[in-house]
């Protein structure tokens, strides 16, 4: 089994040019890229196999993220069915000199553990043993609500 929170992953991409829309801020595409990338990489984490895009539960992008500033993204796996994980995954703008963040983006993907014949495969059960996993979980299920 593993436990919510060593799926918890951050990862963070400074936003060149070449990442931006006529705007100036990073491109909508790129962010989600980076968001699907990271909540793989969560998943797989958690399942120990390959993990593959199954669904993608809304987009919401609040803020946009400027030129300069740095994405973080942050994701964790907080709930899981019999092949497929529910992860939760947030952007942030950060401003590289300060620190200072502020929430761009929020989704939920949903993920499929396959095998190497590409079929889907069982995932474990996900455990909540801290009480920042259950802060984490609940704050996601929150968010599924619409709260």
């Amino acid at each position: 089994m593993t436990d919510l929170v060593d799926t918890y992953l951050e990862n963070r991409s400074r936003i060149q040019p070449n990442h931006t829309n006529n705007y100036d801020t990073a491109h909508g595409g790129n962010v989600m890229k980076w968001m699907d990338e990271v909540g793989a990489m969560s998943a797989m984490r958690f399942a120990g196999e390959t993990c593959v895009t199954a669904n993608i539960e809304g987009m919401d992008f609040k803020r946009p993220i400027p030129v300069g500033d740095t994405a973080v993204i942050r994701a964790y796996v907080y709930e899981a069915g019999r092949t497929s994980v529910r992860v939760r995954l947030q952007a942030f703008r950060e401003q590289p000199r300060t620190g200072e963040t502020e929430q761009t983006t929020e989704s939920t993907f949903v993920f499929v553990a396959v095998d190497a014949d590409n079929d889907p495969t069982p995932v474990p059960e996900l455990t909540v043993s801290t009480d920042r996993g259950r802060r984490l979980k609940e704050a996601a299920l929150a968010t599924d609500q619409g709260e």
